[in-house]
């Protein structure tokens, strides 16, 4: 699948590497295809990296993606360059009066502050508000998904009294569900965090269902019954190494951490870690594309989407 990006964006040369089409602005104007839009709203601290573990995630389709990086006004980067954010990042403001056919919302380093501590949080719930009538549907990630259902649903996230940190296997609840069409009974994925979104509140929410949860890790994907909102409280996203460097980024500054559980050869920090999750992740991003995105907006995203699932002429392109 072609992604469109930036021409000069670091990811870009990297993708190409490992054989990944990715085109820039000048080529995609070229051809008479509408791409599928989508908004990454990128809170994670090593931008560059999320960038292009993303990048890879939105990868496994035939369809034309057009990416637009979004940041948050009220928030300095410390681990990215100024000269980066300005170069390949738009602000909120200069896009709130478009469409877009699917975005992402990364997640946070944040999450053992109260939400409205964060010092971009009313921002945040403005882009929130805003996708229910600009975005088809929408990913919240780790804890961009614990915000979500906050500010959604109000159910609030609370401490945990280790850090859950690893692979870990869960199990799929709701197998007709496109969202995780494919997916085997039991899977593996990363999880990174301090906190968590109580199970039994989403229960209780009629408007969420439950695709997959652990019995370790609780919840790990839920979404609204019309698909315009998704929560995933892992990182699918994540690369081979990323678990390791977070693993020893904490031993080298004297933290407390455990071993990422299921995730070294031997439980051996000196192995290499086991790639075990990528297969479902990439359907993940794949069905979410194809079943939540692109066979629900219109054609011309000036007109609207169809977000009751009640009007047929607005399904396919």
């Amino acid at each position: 699948m072609p992604i469109k990006v930036q021409g000069e964006l670091p990811a870009k040369e990297i993708l190409e590497r490992e054989n990944i089409f990715v085109m820039d602005e000048n080529r995609a104007i070229h051809q008479d295809i509408r791409p599928i839009k989508i908004a990454i709203l990128n809170l994670m601290p090593l931008k560059e990296e999320t960038e292009l573990q993303l990048l890879r995630s939105l990868s496994n389709t035939p369809l034309q993606i057009d990416v637009t990086f979004l940041m948050v006004k009220g928030h300095e980067s410390k681990n990215t360059s100024t000269s980066h954010i300005n170069k390949f990042y738009e602000t909120f403001d200069s896009v709130r009066k478009e469409k877009f056919d699917g975005m992402i919302i990364t997640g946070a380093p944040v999450e053992q502050m109260p939400f409205e501590e964060v010092d971009y949080w009313e921002e945040l719930t403005q882009i929130m508000e805003w996708t229910k009538t600009h975005v088809t549907s929408t990913i919240h990630l780790c804890w961009g998904a614990q915000a979500g259902l906050y500010y959604h649903y109000g159910i609030r996230k609370r401490m945990l009294d280790h850090k859950m940190f690893g692979l870990f296997w869960h199990k799929v609840l709701n197998r007709k569900i496109p969202l995780v069409r494919g997916f085997d009974d039991m899977f593996l994925a990363p999880h990174s965090r301090h906190t968590e979104t109580p199970i039994e509140e989403i229960r209780k929410c009629k408007d969420l269902i439950i695709l997959a949860e652990s019995e370790e890790a609780g919840v790990f994907l839920t979404m609204t019954q019309d698909g315009r909102q998704i929560f995933i409280m892992g990182h699918p996203e994540y690369d081979r190494v990323t678990l390791d460097g977070e693993y020893k980024r904490d031993v080298s500054k004297g933290l407390p951490i455990d071993l990422p559980k299921n995730y070294y050869r031997d439980n051996d920090p000196q192995n290499a870690p086991l790639l075990m999750w990528r297969a479902h992740a990439n359907n993940l991003y794949t069905n979410w594309l194809n079943y939540y995105v692109y066979q629900i907006t219109p054609y011309n995203l000036m007109g609207t989407p169809d977000f009751t699932g009640k009007n047929a002429e607005n399904k396919g392109k």
